[in-house]
């Protein structure tokens, strides 16, 4: 029989602190499955109306699927988590875009009427596995030259980007990459980001047991000064250092999404609507460009234009991948509607579980701003790919009318 599609709402989202990956990073004897597992704990524990058998989907994406982030990882976090034997779950991989790719592809199974209320998110703990361990790369990639062979490592494409756009020089990169520490600091200090972090008990064996309760990698006081010291890894003189790129990082994310009407009959609180989502292929020895077909392909698919945007969280896996993004539509590098309260570069970026980082600060910004009617996520992909998803704010006057968007 025929049937409508059904809007899907954002419900809210949690994450841990992330940690440095490495020995000496904060999560360094702690398990992937149980960080995730902390994510949707504490989604159940804050809403306390929503039963658990309700929950029809998990879906949790890792870049690396492989020991304590392999085995179905969505499944086996299920269960962990408590939930019951009936909720089933599934892992997924879209590199950065993970956490993403698992919001819209349960969001897709709302809307269609296949699920009512899913979990989804994403984890990476890059301290115990590494990006790339244990790939195998085709060598026709390179000896068929279907790639650059730059495009498999992420910081040369970064050097690429720079080369592609020269106006975007090292300076503006390093002096995004202050602001974006800046601006975290003062989220922190005003309490803005601890609203949605799950506290997260570490064992050291040096120190013993502890509770991760803020973010490990920010670096508040950085100074364009620090910068201009760091060394260019990815080429000699190149412009990609440690500073205006993110770290390599451990956490989680986790949120929960429903059909509106399900919501509204649960008493589920309302943070966003989607309202629509693009991913798009570019050469992957640009990867960090993919945000800017993803999202003039998301736009036109929703009848809005880049003006209709209030709020932008662009994940910030380079300075200049966020920089080209911003150049391309005519918006300044400190444009206050960007990042508002920091992004990557200081938070720190675990792959997958990024995705659903960006739209968790997103729905915070959107409570703070009424006045916003639509805020962007968007992320570059690994192996050249973007992804955008445009978002309504409920506070907003004209929420849910349909006007300026056929979506």
């Amino acid at each position: 029989m025929p049937g409508t599609l059904r809007d899907v709402v954002f419900v809210d989202g949690v994450r841990t602190p992330f940690g440095k990956a490495g020995k000496k990073g904060i999560y360094a004897q702690t398990r992937a499955d149980d960080l995730v597992v902390k994510c949707i704990r504490e989604l159940l524990r804050r809403h306390p109306e929503l039963p658990p058998e309700r929950v029809e989907e998990v879906a949790i994406a890792a870049t690396t699927q492989t020991g304590d982030q392999g085995l179905t990882i969505g499944r086996t976090a299920a269960l962990l988590a408590g939930l019951p034997n009936s909720v089933p779950g599934f892992a997924i991989d879209r590199m950065c875009a993970g956490a993403m790719t698992a919001v819209t592809t349960t969001a897709s199974g709302i809307a269609f009427g296949a699920y009512d209320v899913v979990i989804a998110g994403g984890v990476e703990h890059m301290g115990r596995h590494p990006m790339g361990e244990g790939v195998d790369p085709n060598p026709r990639f390179v000896s068929e030259q279907i790639v650059d062979p730059s495009a498999l490592v992420m910081g040369q494409t970064a050097e690429n980007l720079h080369d592609k756009f020269p106006e975007l020089t090292k300076e503006r990169t390093d002096a995004f990459a202050v602001a974006s520490q800046a601006k975290l600091q003062a989220a922190y200090v005003a309490g803005r980001i601890q609203r949605d972090l799950v506290p997260v008990a570490i064992r050291s064996e040096e120190q013993g047991w502890g509770l991760a309760v803020a973010d490990e990698p920010p670096r508040p006081g950085t100074t364009l000064e620090d910068l201009a010291k760091l060394k260019t890894p990815f080429r000699p003189h190149g412009r990609i250092t440690a500073g205006n790129a993110a770290g390599l990082n451990d956490g989680a994310t986790a949120c929960v999404l429903a059909a509106a009407d399900v919501a509204e009959e649960l008493g589920l609180p309302v943070k966003m609507r989607l309202v629509g989502y693009a991913f798009k292929g570019v050469d992957p020895a640009v990867m960090g460009y993919g945000p800017v077909p993803a999202t003039e392909q998301v736009l036109q698919r929703t009848g809005l234009s880049i003006d209709d945007i209030g709020l932008f969280e662009i994940n910030e896996a380079f300075a200049i991948q966020v920089l080209s993004f911003l150049d391309h539509y005519g918006i300044k590098d400190d444009d206050p509607r960007v990042n508002p309260d920091g992004g990557a570069i200081a938070i720190g970026h675990p792959l997958a579980s990024s995705g659903v980082r960006l739209m968790t600060q997103l729905a915070r910004h959107f409570e703070d701003r009424p006045e916003v009617r639509y805020g962007l996520t968007t992320m570059c992909i690994g192996i050249g790919m973007g992804g955008s998803v445009i978002w309504e704010n409920p506070h907003h006057k004209d929420y849910g009318t349909g006007e300026g968007a056929s979506a």
